[in-house]
């Protein structure tokens, strides 16, 4: 099936309306732009519209997604960054996404996680697998191996 075509104006305003729709990256739109079909000089002069016209902001989505991923994943600072990095996002933005993150906030999460995450572990009667779950379970999720740590040993002692 041939892919559909789209002129330069047409594919902006598909853009303007994906953007629109949430926070993206430019490492996002780009790619969109290609499943598109787009050429890099199109590319190229879409990105800047884009951000003359306040659709794509990297600081914007920086913080958005820190906010989100952080009260509705509970993820800690370490996968934040990580999946930032991965996105292409820049030192600075990445530490201004961070401020969005209260450290009250912050503790108040890893405590009510690692214990619902501890309780569900009820099961497992070997103490050192129970902390080897609770740990793993803690650090994928980006918490800071020297909370997960202490907070292992204060709840499996």
């Amino acid at each position: 099936m041939p892919q559909e075509t789209y002129t330069v104006e047409q594919a902006t305003r598909a853009i303007e309306r994906y953007c629109v729709y949430q926070e993206r990256c430019h490492k996002e739109v780009e790619e969109k732009l290609r499943k598109m079909g787009m050429i890099q000089l199109a590319i190229d002069e879409i990105i800047p519209h884009l951000i003359h016209h306040k659709f794509l902001n990297e600081t914007r989505f920086s913080q958005s997604f820190a906010r989100g991923k952080f009260r509705n994943k509970h993820w800690g600072r370490n996968r934040i960054v990580r999946e930032l990095k991965l996105r292409k996002i820049g030192e600075r933005n990445i530490k201004i996404a961070l401020q969005e993150i209260t450290p009250e906030e912050y503790d108040a999460s890893f405590e009510t996680l690692s214990r619902k995450r501890y309780e569900q572990l009820h099961h497992e009667k070997d103490k050192y697998r129970k902390r080897k779950k609770l740990a793993d379970y803690l650090l994928y999720r980006g918490w800071e191996g020297d909370l997960v740590y202490d907070k292992v040993k204060e709840l499996i002692p």
